[in-house]
């Protein structure tokens, strides 16, 4: 159990950063990520990662207390609200879609169920002590674009839904500075 430490505690929305899935991924916090992976831009109030097990208690008659707990699924997630409206950003939340730029414009089409695209999704911290990538993600959240009155800016919500890409590979890896974050 680390002692307390100020020095360790994670500040700030970092960065985001989305690529096609077999992007080249970071080895290390200091090379420049790949090309492949760009930007995604502002975000409402940064991302959460979450990492859910569904379990359930393995219970027999001779025992008051379960004499296991097995693990049923993994549900892993990336969301974030993209508040920069552009027709990459609607491509990114509708798992793919058809740009065009014409004279003075530029139209998206959305794809059809089944030619979704799944990606993969970086992250870096501000003060770059941590970079995880998200090996593959689709899209599963309600995509939803509030028009407000005032300050309150539209929105794009993503709810990217994490999995394993290949057997034996992990969805996702998380690379720390040490031995600030060890």
């Amino acid at each position: 159990m680390p002692a307390r430490n100020k020095g360790q505690l994670a500040l700030g929305p970092g960065l985001l950063r989305i690529g096609a899935l077999g992007t080249p991924e970071p080895t290390d916090l200091i090379t420049p990520w790949d090309p492949g992976f760009g930007e995604i831009g502002y975000t409402k109030e940064g991302s959460k990662i979450t990492y859910e097990l569904d379990t359930g208690a393995v219970e027999v008659a001779e025992e008051i207390d379960p004499v296991h707990i097995a693990i049923n699924s993994r549900n892993l997630k990336v969301a974030f609200a993209m508040m920069q409206l552009t027709a990459s950003n609607l491509k990114v939340a509708l798992n793919g879609g058809t740009i065009t730029t014409g004279s003075g414009i530029v139209v998206f089409e959305a794809h059809g169920p089944g030619e979704e695209q799944r990606i993969m999704l970086g992250f870096e911290a501000s003060d770059g002590t941590e970079r995880w990538v998200f090996r593959e993600g689709l899209q599963t959240g309600n995509v939803e674009l509030d028009r407000k009155k005032g300050s309150e800016a539209a929105n794009i919500g993503n709810e990217f839904q994490l999995a394993r890409p290949a057997p034996n590979i992990a969805p996702f890896k998380a690379i720390l500075s040490a031995p600030k974050r060890a």
